[in-house]
C-alpha cells in the first residue's frame, strides 16, 4: 500500500465511501472535499501498490503562525469497508500525526462515542478524551468525544 496526496479526481470515490460509512449522519459532500483541498489542508489517499484504486483517505488542518502556536485537527479518516482491518486507517493516522509533528502541534479530533474501533486506534496513538459534544453528529444526534494528542517536539519525535 502507498500513501500519496489526495487528487481531485478521487473526490467522487471519497463521497461514495462517506455515504457507506456514515449513513445515519451527514456524510461529506463533494463540495466539502473540494473546499478542504482549496484551503490547502493536508489530505492523503491510500492506494494498493498495483493500482490507483482508492482504499481510504484522511485529512488534517494545521493553523497557527509560528512554532509553539500551531494546532492541528484531524478532519476525516475513512477506509472503504471492504478494506478495513488491514492497517490502512492506522497508516493514514500515523501520516497525519507525522505532519502535525513537523509543526510541533497538538492534534485534536472528534469521534463518535460508540465507535469503539476508532477510539482504540486513537488511544493507542496517544490521544486522550477531553470531553463530550452532545448531539454532535447530525441528523442522528450521536454524541462525540473531543480528543487530543499533545504536541510532540522534535526531540520527542527523534527519540
Amino acid at each position: 500500500m502507498r500513501l500519496e496526496p489526495l487528487r481531485r479526481r478521487d473526490i467522487a470515490r471519497c463521497v461514495e465511501i462517506e455515504q457507506i460509512l456514515f449513513p445515519g449522519d451527514d456524510p461529506w459532500s463533494s463540495r466539502a472535499f473540494h473546499s478542504e483541498l482549496d484551503a490547502g489542508n493536508f489530505y492523503l489517499a491510500a492506494r494498493p501498490d498495483e493500482s490507483d484504486e482508492l482504499l481510504g483517505y484522511a485529512g488534517l488542518a494545521v493553523v497557527g503562525r509560528r512554532r509553539g502556536e500551531y494546532e492541528a485537527t484531524v478532519h476525516t479518516i475513512g477506509v472503504a469497508p471492504e478494506h478495513q482491518r488491514r492497517g490502512i486507517g492506522k497508516a493514514l493516522l500515523r501520516a497525519l500525526l507525522e505532519r502535525a509533528d513537523e509543526f510541533e502541534a497538538p492534534v485534536f479530533l472528534e469521534v463518535r462515542t460508540d465507535n469503539d474501533s476508532a477510539l482504540a486506534l486513537y488511544e493507542s496513538h496517544g490521544f486522550e478524551r477531553l470531553g463530550i459534544r452532545k448531539r454532535y453528529y447530525q441528523p442522528s444526534g450521536a454524541d462525540a468525544y473531543t480528543m487530543v494528542r499533545p504536541a510532540r517536539t522534535r526531540d520527542e519525535v527523534a527519540g
